[in-house]
């Protein structure tokens, strides 16, 4: 199975980083945030990746590309003109990194791609900035069972703020930030049917907005809930916290150790 990833868009919310590089090339620790949501899905045996690129997309290529230089002791011999690389971190992946266009709406991306997939191929399909620790296997596995178009993976917010319980003016309860707000969001980490994208009839429609609903009209979207950590970087404060988590060996998407 193939894991498609949304790596256009221009990042406006964290245009700190954003603005010298693509979202998905933003790091947490020393890697681009792309890469550890190919971490995740790699540790579930998926290995084929399109990577849907737009906005400074050369920087996406560049770095996979040069995968072994950016990741490994280099020694160059500039007389005789060689390269030796060593302590190489080496991925059994195979990845399309496919030029979606700087301007083109998260649907149109994914139709973009679809030369890529096999006529009754099932795939999955995420965000370039979002991680979890989500069991891919019993997703996909939900997903066939249920036989729908599409399963989108369904997250509660962590909390930002306490919460008071307020009866008359006077305080009868405080929750420290609790989880989500009872909101239940997508969460990314999609799981479709080749045959989903039939529903997108425009490079510029937008997934979220327009092709999501159709699906959920049509009753051919399931919902499966995770509970575990889920942490999209949006913005820079996330990107802090995430840098945090990592630096202090609480990494919860860090499944693949």
């Amino acid at each position: 199975m193939k894991a498609v990833i949304l790596a256009g868009g221009r990042g406006s919310r964290i245009e700190e980083e954003s603005q010298q590089k693509p979202k998905p090339m933003i790091e947490i620790g020393t890697k681009p945030i792309i890469w550890h949501i190919m971490k995740i899905y790699s540790h579930y045996n998926i290995k084929n990746f399109i990577i849907c690129c737009g906005y400074k997309g050369y920087l996406i290529k560049e770095y996979f590309v040069n995968y072994f230089l950016h990741n490994s002791d280099v020694q160059i011999n500039i007389k005789n003109n060689e390269i030796k690389l060593f302590n190489r971190d080496e991925e059994d992946w195979n990845i399309i990194l496919a030029d979606t266009g700087e301007e083109t709406a998260t649907a149109g991306r994914l139709k973009s791609i679809e030369k890529y997939l096999d006529d009754d191929e099932n795939f999955c399909f995420t965000y370039g900035d979002g991680l979890a620790d989500i069991n891919i296997k019993n997703k996909i596995d939900f997903h066939l069972n249920h036989k729908k178009n599409l399963t989108v993976t369904a997250v509660q917010l962590p909390g930002r703020y306490g919460s008071l319980e307020i009866k008359n003016n006077e305080v009868k309860n405080f929750l420290e930030k609790p989880k989500g707000d009872n909101l239940t969001i997508n969460g990314g980490f999609f799981v479709l049917r080749r045959d989903s994208l039939n529903y997108i009839k425009s490079f510029q429609e937008s997934w979220e907005e327009e092709t999501l609903p159709k699906i959920v009209k049509d009753d051919q979207a399931m919902a499966y809930k995770h509970d575990g950590f889920w942490a999209s970087m949006d913005t820079l404060r996330d990107k802090i916290q995430l840098n945090n988590l990592w630096k202090n060996n609480l990494a919860k998407w860090k499944i693949w150790e």
